[in-house]
């Protein structure tokens, strides 16, 4: 009846389509943030120290994943901070399956790290460079209580506001590598001298700490469009205190920071809840303690309620300086970065070898026995390994996650060359495999550079700072 007719809704959608597209690219930002408790029941080992994990007998406080989901309308990005000490790759990996088989949301659009608190039981291999067949008990749930938390952010999603600042917390931050003064009798645990002593307690013959220390808190704030807290993540490259009670299972002070930061916001009570958390920065080389002074006796908590209410102090007076936005750019990168795995010199093979020979010879150097083990094991290891890297962007914040524990000494140069201002760098994210001590640091030796405690090669920092600073460009 009307020949023309197809002709003429053909031109009028080529018309409106513009208009279609610039509706899209005003599509509001949102957020979405909730909990999810990751506590492991009773019994299991608390790991974090030498000597055999002693059993978890009693609850402090619960353990969570901390979730939050960004959404710009075109791109979604989900965050995720867990009450552990770290867990292994495989188990994130399961847990971002099951979060896109449930949502669509991409596996390289999630970022899962740990706050290294040492209250917590192991979600990790004892090598994480030979995962097991089959996850334990614990590793399961953990990845069913991380996916069920992402879900949960995203069906919370509605329009928000962000913000972003900075604050500096310097007195609670401390380089825990000390270079000890000349002469000074200092062995690795295969009897190789070296010249940095990690927590050196107070002895006469400190010279200066080996690094630099990091005192800035970097943050993100969430509101609803009517000015209601929503969410806050923090990072701060502060180790993490200890001081609980003997078996006590604890989120230390990352939670404690969540906490009463909510408190000093007022957002207690609201629907649906206020999320908060504090992920760790670059602390591998870092701690509570300053070596340089007395340190004085504590009850259990205290500390950890003094440096969690001083983090969130610090935090809350910048909030009337923040510039909201309701509308910002996300961006996200991930790579795989194939490192080699650091093997046991000749030396070293030969010095582990004998001690092990020998089931009754006592240590002559510090966690001789210990590291042999570690030794053996580095040796049979796969000779690389593949580790995930991230790079965010949400505005003018910049965020990278790495799956070490990291100096700060690398934190620092990546705040310095991000062409982000302000930018932090989460730790222990997507996995864990040991510490990242510079190649300069390496040379000077010290706990965090023993073969065991260290488990890639010694470039490797160098080599995931390059790729790191390559995947901000490609966000700009």
């Amino acid at each position: 009846m009307y020949p023309n007719a197809f002709l003429i809704l053909t031109a009028l959608s080529l018309l409106i389509a513009p208009g279609v597209t610039q509706s899209a690219e005003k599509k509001p930002f949102r957020a979405g943030v909730a909990t999810s408790n990751i506590t492991p029941w009773l019994g299991g080992g608390l790991v974090g120290n030498f000597g055999t994990p002693p059993p978890a007998k009693y609850v402090h406080d619960e353990l969570h994943a901390r979730c939050f989901v960004l959404d710009d309308g075109a791109m979604q990005i989900a965050i995720v901070v867990c009450d552990t000490i770290s867990i292994s790759r495989e188990v994130l990996d399961e847990a971002k399956r099951q979060i896109t088989v449930a949502t669509g949301l991409p596996a390289e659009h999630i970022l899962v790290s740990g706050t290294h608190t040492h209250s917590s039981v192991s979600a990790r291999w004892s090598n994480p460079f030979r995962p097991g067949k089959e996850f334990s008990e614990y590793q399961s749930f953990l990845a069913h209580r991380i996916a069920d938390g992402v879900r949960c952010a995203l069906y919370n999603l509605r329009p928000a506001k962000i913000a972003w600042g900075t604050a500096d917390l310097p007195g609670q931050v401390f380089c825990r590598r000390w270079l000890l003064q000349p002469g000074a009798k200092l062995f690795n645990p295969f009897g190789e001298p070296e010249q940095v002593k990690m927590n050196p307690g107070r002895r006469p013959d400190l010279l200066k700490p080996s690094s630099p220390v990091d005192p800035q808190i970097v943050f993100f704030a969430l509101q609803t469009l009517d000015g209601q807290p929503m969410g806050l993540l923090a990072n701060y490259s502060l180790h993490y205190v200890g001081g609980t009670g003997p078996n006590h299972i604890s989120a230390d002070y990352f939670a404690m920071f969540a906490d009463r930061i909510q408190e000093l916001l007022g957002a207690d009570r609201l629907d649906p809840p206020f999320v908060a958390a504090m992920s760790n920065g670059t602390s591998g080389n870092v701690n509570n303690i300053n070596y340089a002074s007395p340190r004085e006796p504590r009850k259990p908590y205290e500390r950890i309620r003094q440096v969690a209410d001083e983090c969130a102090q610090a935090v809350r007076e910048q909030y009337p300086s923040l510039v909201w936005h309701e509308r910002v750019p996300l961006g996200m990168r991930q790579r795989e970065l194939t490192l080699g795995v650091r093997k046991p010199t000749p030396a070293q093979l030969a010095h582990a070898r004998m001690v092990l020979a020998d089931p009754q010879r006592p240590d002559q150097f510090p966690h001789e026995r210990n590291y042999a083990h570690k030794a053996i094991r580095q040796l049979e290891s796969p000779d690389t390994v593949q580790v995930i890297l991230q790079t965010l962007r949400i505005g003018g914040l910049g965020i990278t996650a790495i799956p070490f524990e990291v100096f700060t000494d690398t934190g620092l140069e990546l705040k310095a060359r991000s062409p982000f201002k302000p930018t932090f760098t989460i730790e222990l994210a997507n996995g864990g495999y040991g510490y990242l001590p510079t190649p300069e640091q390496h040379e000077l030796g010290g706990y965090e550079t023993w073969l065991g405690s260290n488990k890639v090669e010694t470039q490797a920092s160098v080599k995931i700072v390059n790729a790191l600073l390559e995947m901000f460009a490609e966000l700009e």
